[in-house]
């Protein structure tokens, strides 16, 4: 599932051309032969680097299939066809359809069809509960988030992507924070800047997302990490919970049309249930990714990503919960060079049996619970506890927000490197048996300053706002 997100007491997780992409009517005549008359798929392509656009429309329709958008800076197109053939015919290597594949699982016999989720009402701000519920913020207190507050919440004028299922712009302590000129529904893989494709409509996840992030610091409800910033609404999570590569690369894109200094993306690419290698279309994925997020960088877009509930070890070339000897794992986006990856703690502050690890992929670790101590945040209509690593990520996002609003000239890069510099290291636990049974539950590699389950350690707002090297405390413990 690409929802992040573990309910309290639950058991391990199963998750325009403004934005560069042209949304593309179809031209050109599809060749003879091709069939027709089937369900229409939508497909991600990676064509060869530097394809303009009539190029790709006449591959694409040579192959039986119709450009639907189009990204130029990366050459990544979405393309729809009821052959299913076209994989083929365009090249097997160079696209992939989220949509097919699930429809192919889901033929009688193989596996059943997700039932669909309940519509989620918006919040009705009279009835949202105003209880102060700071002191249930063990996760703010633990990063320092409200010694922070005391010298800054964060500056309006930036602005943190939240890549997930829509964000409740009526909920009263989000209100003043979003930003609908920046706000975008991306399902099709083309953003659309309605308030209904960006705001949410099954799940309450990108709400709790936005409320870690700059949930309204007013003596009512919750705090977020950095309440004075503000947030675009960036929809790439479906109705059933999936994240489709075509949803991620329009997310990550109109990010960074936008100028998006910030972006969180509590998520991983579906249809896999595991974040694991397996074969050439898992490769289409990962590059339409990696040229994306490469894009958003060199445009000054800064991606977090949680590590993923499925705890796994996401080192390079580690074989842990690969399907095979020549596999590894590797959660997308997380696994990506230039994404910053959030691994989970609890308030014990030792990683959280469901968080994956690995090392050179985790870069900080952050607040996600654990058992029954789970992240209090927005919800449509109030508040609620979620446990994951969808929770520690957007605590990152709030670092590098309030980072980002006291040193408003820094690049990506240099955001970076604060983050990492400024975070406080943690060892390796010297023994990680969470169930006490004598054995252990996962490997840390690494040293103190950087290991598989901390990076460089825990996130720490209230550094994150002071002058370099001046020797303040960490935060509370």
């Amino acid at each position: 599932m690409s929802v992040l997100a573990r309910p309290l007491r639950a058991a391990v997780c199963s998750l325009l051309v403004l934005a560069g992409c042209a949304a593309v009517s179809p031209q050109a005549v599809a060749s003879p032969g091709c069939a027709s008359g089937g369900r229409a798929a939508r497909y991600v392509v990676a064509f060869d680097r530097g394809t303009p656009e009539s190029s790709a429309r006449q591959q694409a329709s040579a192959s039986c299939g119709q450009l639907a958008g189009y990204y130029p800076q990366i050459s990544v197109a979405v393309v729809t066809s009821a052959d299913r053939a076209f994989p083929d015919r365009v090249g097997p290597e160079r696209a992939f359809s989220a949509q097919a594949t699930r429809t192919a699982a889901e033929q009688p016999g193989v596996a059943a069809a997700q039932p669909a989720r309940s519509q989620l009402p918006l919040s009705d701000p009279a009835r949202v509960p105003a209880t102060d519920l700071s002191s249930q913020q063990w996760d703010m207190n633990l990063i320092g988030a409200p010694a922070a507050h005391q010298v800054t919440g964060g500056n309006r004028a930036v602005v943190v992507g939240v890549l997930d299922s829509g964000v409740d712009p009526k909920h009263p302590d989000l209100a003043a924070a979003i930003d609908p000129a920046d706000s975008a529904g991306c399902l099709t893989g083309v953003p659309d800047q309605s308030p209904a494709a960006w705001q949410p409509t099954t799940s309450v996840h990108g709400t709790h997302v936005a409320g870690i992030v700059a949930a309204a610091d007013d003596g009512k409800g919750v705090t977020g990490v950095a309440p004075g910033v503000r947030i675009a609404s960036v929809k790439v999570i479906d109705d059933r919970g999936y994240a489709d590569p075509e949803a991620a690369v329009c997310g990550i894109m109109w990010s960074a049309a936008r100028r998006l200094p910030i972006t969180n993306s509590s998520w991983f690419v579906n249809p896999w249930s595991l974040s694991c290698v397996r074969g050439n279309d898992r490769g289409v994925v990962h590059e339409v990714l990696a040229r994306a997020v490469e894009y958003a960088t060199s445009q000054g877009t800064l991606n977090v990503a949680a590590a993923t509930n499925e705890a796994v070890e996401l080192t390079p070339s580690a074989r842990s919960g690969s399907p095979s000897a020549a596999g590894k794992c590797e959660a997308l986006p997380a696994g990506l060079r230039d994404v910053v990856t959030a691994s989970a703690v609890g308030p014990d502050r030792v990683k959280s049996g469901y968080s994956s690890y690995g090392l050179g992929v985790v870069d900080v670790t952050a607040p996600g619970g654990d058992d029954d101590r789970c992240v209090v945040s927005t919800v449509p209509g109030g508040y609620a506890p979620l446990c994951g690593t969808s929770m520690a990520a957007p605590h990152v996002a709030g670092v590098l927000a309030l980072l980002k609003s006291v040193h408003p000239t820094w690049t990506a890069a240099e955001l970076r490197r604060a983050l990492d510099s400024r975070a406080t290291p943690m060892a390796c636990p010297d023994n990680y048996d969470l169930t006490g049974d004598g054995a252990q539950d996962a490997y840390c590699s690494g040293y103190d300053g950087y290991n598989g389950f901390y990076g460089h350690g825990m996130v720490d707002a209230r550094s994150a706002v002071a002058p370099a090297r001046t020797g303040l405390p960490s935060p509370a413990r």
